[in-house]
C-alpha cells in the first residue's frame, strides 16, 4: 500500500524538486544571453565587471544582476579554463548565492560552481571568503579559479599557514580570498588580541562559501579553536593544595574508577574549607561560592592525582619529569601533558619541578565563527542526512542538485559475517577477483590502524602493488587519488571526505602530464608526448569501463551515514558505471553497540557456516536505524556544547566590541573619568553604607582603599569626625581630590601622551582580565556538571554564574584601570615607546575529534609583526635582511660577516 506522502511526491514532486524547478526560468534566461555574451571581445567581457559595479552603486541588488553576471562567468570560464558550466552547475551557483547548502555528487564540479556566486557577491566590494579543508586545496583552487576572476578584473588572495600579517592583510584586501577554516578562525582571534586597528588583518565577514561544509561545520565543529600562552608560575598554589589531600580520610571522598571521577563528600568539603581558610586561599564563606571556582578546580585535580592516577601505571617519573603512559599501547608519551592543571597536580604529588600551565588566551567554536557572516553558504556531496542540524544551528537549508548525467552505480546489499576474521578473508577474496578482471578498487576503512592491518594482510596474500592513503600529506594524497581509477588499481583509504580530487577512470590525464613532463619546454616534442599520455589514459579508461568502473569496497559501517555516502559517492561520477558494497561482521563496533550478541546466537542456531554471509535489505534498514540513533546522539552532544559556548560567545562579543571602541577612540578621558567615579561610589558604598551609623563606618578600610586605588593620602579620619557630615559629602571630597590628581597628571603629560597612556592601559587591562575570566569559565565548566546531582540544570547554573563572573570582571576592570592611571609616571617620552604587544609565545590548537591529534600543524602562531618574528637560521637569506625576522643583539649577524649583530647590520 502506497502512503499518502509517497503518492503526493509522485504527483507534485518532493519539496526539493519544487525548489529546483523554481531555478529553471533563470537558467533559461542565462542560456538566452549566451550568444550575445559570447560575441563580446575579451576587453568588452572584462568591462562588464565595471558595468555591474556601477549598477550596484546606482541601487541595483545582486539578485537583479544574477542572470547577466552568471552568463558572463560562464563565458569567462570557457575562455580562461576551457570549461563551460552545465545547467545543473548554474542551479548550484544560485543555491549558494541564496545562502543555502548545495548537495552535489562527487565529480559534478563544485569548485567551478563556486565561481558563479563568488564573482557575483565580490562585485559589492565587501570581500568573499571561499573556505577549504586544507592548505593544498586553498592553493590549488585559488590558483585554478583565479584565472576566471583575473580574466574579469577581480583580485584573488590565498591565506595559508606561516604567512606574515602583511601578507594576510593583502590577501584579505582582495575581492576573493581562499583560506582554510582554521586560518580564518585564528586570524579572527588574533585580530582581537592586537593593540592597533592597522595591525588587524581581516576586514569583516560579508559572505563565505564553505567547501566540504559537512566536514567543517559538523565534524570539526566538535572542538573549539584555542590560542594559548604560558601562565605565570603558580607552583606554590599546587604544592600547598597537594599537602591537603593526604590529610583526608576515606570517608571524605568518593571514587568512581569506571567514570574516572573523584568527588568530595560533605565531611571532606568541610575539612577542605577549614584547611583552605587557614592557608588564606578561601574567599567568602563556602568553597562553592562563585569566586572560588579556580580553587575548586585545583582541589579536584589534586584529589584525582592522588586517588585515581597511579605511578608506573598511568604515568612514570623519569629524569624529574612526569611522563604519561598510553592506556591502550602501554607506551610512554614524552612531550604530551594532561590538560587543565592535572599534569601540574601530578608534578606536585611527585615533588618534581612544576611546569607552568598553558592558559587559554582566546577561543571560539566554528559554529560561532561562521555564524558571524552576513551570508553563509556551503557545498558538499553529503549533507541531507544532517539537514536538521544545518537548519537548527546555522539556519541553512540543504538543496540536492540533480546530477548532470544519470547515476549508473549499483549499490549492493551489505554482507554480514559472524567474525572479523571471516570478514577480512571475504574482503581479500573480493579484492583479488576485482583486480583479476582489471577493475579499479577503492577500499574504505574507518581508522588508520585498520587500513594498515588490511595492507599487511594483502602483502601476506602476495599483493605487491597497492596504495595506502591515511597520512596528512594532502598533495601526495591528491596525486594518489587522481590515479586510483587505473585498471586493476587498489587504493586503501581512511576517511575519503575532503580530498578535493576526483577519481577518474583510467587516471587523471592532466596530473600525469604535469608529473611526467614536468618542466619540459613547450614545443613539438612535448606536444607529442602529451598526446601519447592522453591517448594512453583514454585506452586505460575504456579498460576500466569494460571491467565495470570503480568498485568501492567498504570494510565497515561508519557511525554516520554521511561518511558511508561520501565513500560510495566516489564511484559513478559523471554517468560512469560503478558498484559499492559494505562488508561487516558482528564484532564491528557499530554492530556490537547495537546488540549483535542475540543475532550471533540466532545465526548459529540457523546453521550459518564459517565464511558464509547473510545478505538482506532488512539488515541495511536495521543498520541505518542504528546509525540514525548515533547521529541523533552526536547532534545532541554538539547542540549542548554550543549552548555552553553561546554563553561565552555573548561575553566575547561584548569584550571584542569594547576593544574595537577603545582602539578607535581618540580621547578616552570621559570613559576613564566615569570609571574613576564608579570606583569611588563602590568604595563609599562598601565602607560607609547608607543605613549605617557613623560609629559603624569603616574609616580605616576606606583610607586603605583610597591609597590602593587612587594613590592618595586623604584625611578621611578628620572628615569622618566632623559634626553632621554624611557619606555623600565624604564621597564628593574623595571624588574632587581624585579628579584634581588626575587633572594635574594630564596637564603634566600633555593631551596626546595622556590619550596614548589611557588607551594602552585600558587595552592591556581588558586583555589581562579577559584571559583570567576565560580560565575561570574553563574551571566553572569542568565542575558545573555536578550540579545535575542536586536536580539543578547545569546550563542554567553556568549561565547565572558566568554572568556573575563577568560582572566581577567589569568591576575589576574599573579598579585596575583607575589604580594604574593614578600611579603612572613617565620614565621616557611615551610617544617614542612601542605600542603594547600581546604575548609572543603563542600556540594555536584545534583537536581532531577522530584522532585526538592537533590539526594545526606545529601550532606556533605569531602575533608580532613580521620584523619581530623569530625566523630559524636555515630560513634566513644572508643577502636579504627582510627574511631575517627578529635577530638578538648578541647573535652572530645572519649576513655571515662573523661579527655580532649589534656590531654589524644591527649597529645604530
Amino acid at each position: 500500500m502506497v502512503s499518502f506522502g509517497a503518492l503526493a511526491r509522485k504527483i507534485f514532486g518532493s519539496s526539493n524538486d519544487r525548489r529546483i524547478k523554481g531555478f529553471r526560468p533563470r537558467v533559461e534566461a542565462i542560456g538566452a544571453l549566451e550568444s550575445e555574451i559570447s560575441a563580446l571581445s575579451d576587453e568588452a567581457l572584462r568591462a562588464k565587471t565595471d558595468e555591474f559595479r556601477a549598477q550596484i552603486a546606482e541601487g541595483k541588488s545582486l539578485d537583479d544582476l544574477l542572470v547577466p553576471a552568471f552568463a558572463v562567468v560562464r563565458e569567462a570560464s570557457k575562455r580562461a579554463l576551457g570549461l563551460r558550466p552545465f545547467d545543473v552547475q548554474l542551479i548550484g551557483g544560485m543555491v549558494l548565492h541564496s545562502g543555502s547548502i548545495a548537495e552535489m555528487r562527487t565529480g559534478e564540479g563544485k569548485t567551478l560552481v563556486a565561481t558563479l556566486p563568488t564573482y557575483l557577491n565580490a562585485l559589492s566590494g565587501k570581500g568573499v571568503h571561499v573556505v577549504t579543508v586544507n592548505d593544498y586545496l586553498a592553493k590549488r583552487d585559488a590558483e585554478w579559479m583565479s584565472r576566471v576572476y583575473g580574466f574579469l578584473g577581480l583580485t584573488t588572495g590565498i591565506i595559508v599557514h606561516g604567512m606574515s600579517d602583511e601578507e594576510r592583510q593583502a590577501a584579505y584586501a582582495c575581492d576573493i580570498t581562499y583560506a582554510t577554516n582554521n586560518e580564518l578562525g585564528f586570524d579572527y582571534l588574533r585580530d582581537n588580541m592586537k593593540y592597533d586597528r592597522a595591525q588587524m588583518v581581516q576586514r569583516g565577514h560579508n559572505f563565505a562559501i564553505v567547501d566540504e561544509v559537512d566536514s567543517i561545520l559538523i565534524d570539526e565543529a566538535r572542538t573549539p579553536l584555542i590560542i594559548s600562552g604560558p601562565l605565570e608560575d603558580r607552583s606554590d598554589l599546587y604544592n600547598t593544595i597537594d599537602t591537603f589531600i593526604p590529610r583526608l580520610s576515606a570517608e571524605d571522598f568518593e571514587i568512581d574508577e569506571k567514570q574516572r571521577s573523584a568527588t568530595f563528600t560533605e565531611e571532606g568539603t568541610e575539612k577542605l574549607e577549614n584547611m583552605l581558610r587557614d592557608a588564606g586561599l578561601l574567599k567568602g564563606a563556602s568553597l562553592y561560592d562563585v569566586e572560588n571556582v579556580a580553587i575548586v578546580h585545583h582541589v579536584n585535580n589534586a584529589l584525582k592525582a592522588h586517588r585515581l592516577f597511579q605511578r608506573d601505571k598511568d604515568y612514570i617519573v623519569r629524569n624529574g619529569e612526569v611522563v604519561i603512559i598510553d592506556e591502550f599501547t602501554g607506551r610512554m608519551m614524552p612531550g604530551r601533558r594532561f590538560s587543565e592543571g592535572l599534569h601540574q597536580a601530578l608534578e606536585a604529588k611527585e615533588k618534581v619541578k612544576i611546569h607552568p600551565e598553558n592558559q587559554t588566551l582566546a577561543s571560539i567554536t566554528f559554529q560561532n565563527y561562521f555564524r558571524m557572516y552576513g551570508k553563509l553558504a556551503g557545498m558538499t556531496g553529503t549533507a541531507l542526512t544532517e539537514a536538521e542540524e544545518f537548519g537548527n544551528i546555522y539556519g541553512l537549508e540543504v538543496i540536492e542538485i540533480p546530477t548532470n548525467l544519470p547515476v549508473k552505480r549499483i549499490d549492493e546489499d551489505d554482507e554480514v559475517y559472524r567474525t572479523v576474521e571471516e570478514k577480512y578473508r571475504a574482503i581479500v577474496r573480493e579484492i583479488r577477483e576485482a583486480h583479476a578482471k582489471g577493475q579499479p578498487t577503492l577500499v574504505g576503512t574507518t581508522s588508520i590502524e585498520k587500513s594498515e592491518h588490511l595492507a599487511e594482510r594483502l602483502r601476506q596474500e602476495g599483493f605487491t602493488e597497492f596504495q595506502v592513503l591515511n597520512a596528512r600529506h594532502h598533495e601526495q594524497e591528491a596525486a594518489i587519488v587522481a590515479q586510483a581509477g587505473r585498471p586493476g588499481a587498489i587504493t586503501i583509504a581512511t576517511n575519503m571526505a575532503g580530498r578535493g580530487t576526483d577519481i577518474q577512470l583510467g587516471g587523471n590525464a592532466d596530473m600525469r602530464v604535469a608529473h611526467e613532463l614536468g618542466d619540459m619546454p613547450a614545443g613539438p616534442e612535448r606536444d607529442a608526448k602529451e598526446k601519447a599520455i592522453r591517448e594512453d589514459v583514454a585506452k586505460l579508461k575504456q579498460q576500466a569501463l569494460d571491467a565495470g568502473g570503480l568498485y568501492v569496497l567498504a570494510t565497515e559501517r561508519h557511525e554516520s551515514r554521511r561518511i558511508d555516502n561520501q565513500l560510495r559517492g566516489r564511484s559513478g561520477r559523471q554517468g560512469d558505471p560503478g558498484r559499492s558494497k559494505f562488508f561487516l561482521s558482528l564484532q564491528d563496533d557499530l554492530m556490537r553497540i547495537f546488540g549483535s550478541e542475540r543475532m550471533d546466537s540466532m545465526l548459529q542456531k540457523l546453521g550459518l557456516k564459517e565464511d558464509e554471509a547473510i545478505i538482506h535489505p532488512w539488515i541495511n534498514k536495521a543498520l541505518e536505524k542504528a546509525q540514525k540513533r548515533v547521529e541523533a546522539r552526536n547532534f545532541d552532544i554538539r547542540k549542548n556544547l554550543l549552548k555552553f559556548d553561546d554563553v561565552m560567545n555573548d561575553q566575547r562579543k561584548v569584550v571584542f566590541e569594547q576593544r574595537l571602541e577603545l582602539m578607535d577612540g581618540e580621547n578616552l578621558g570621559d570613559t576613564v573619568a566615569e570609571m574613576r567615579q564608579d570606583v569611588v561610589e563602590e568604595m563609599i558604598a562598601k565602607h560607609i553604607p547608607e543605613t549605617a551609623y557613623a560609629e559603624q563606618w569603616d574609616i580605616a578600610g576606606l583610607k586603605e582603599d583610597v591609597r590602593a586605588y587612587l594613590n592618595l593620602e586623604l584625611p578621611v579620619e578628620e572628615w569622618a569626625s566632623e559634626e553632621g557630615i554624611d557619606e555623600e559629602q565624604i564621597r564628593d571630597r574623595v571624588m574632587a581630590a581624585a579628579d584634581a590628581a588626575a587633572q594635574e597628571r594630564a596637564e603634566r603629560f600633555g593631551p596626546d601622551i595622556m590619550a596614548y597612556v589611557e588607551k594602552s592601559i585600558m587595552l592591556q587591562a581588558v586583555d589581562h582580565l579577559w584571559r583570567e575570566h576565560l580560565v575561570n569559565l574553563d574551571h566553572l565548566r569542568s565542575v558545573v556538571g555536578f550540579r545535575g546531582y542536586a536536580q539543578r540544570d547545569p546550563l542554567q547554573e553556568y549561565k547565572s554564574e558566568a554572568f556573575e563572573l563577568f560582572q566581577t570582571m567589569l568591576g575589576s576592570l574599573r579598579q585596575v584601570v583607575t589604580a594604574q592611571l593614578m600611579r603612572v609616571e613617565l620614565v621616557r617620552e611615551a610617544a617614542d615607546s612601542p605600542a603594547p604587544q600581546a604575548p609572543s609565545q603563542l600556540r594555536g590548537q584545534h583537536v581532531d575529534v577522530t584522532t585526538g591529534e592537533d590539526n594545526f600543524g606545529d601550532g606556533d602562531i605569531a602575533l608580532a609583526p613580521a620584523a619581530a618574528r623569530v625566523v630559524p637560521a636555515d630560513q634566513r637569506d644572508p643577502a636579504d635582511p627582510s627574511t631575517w625576522g627578529h635577530v638578538g643583539r648578541n647573535e652572530a649577524c645572519p649576513c655571515g660577516s662573523g661579527k655580532k649583530f649589534k656590531h654589524c647590520h644591527g649597529a645604530f
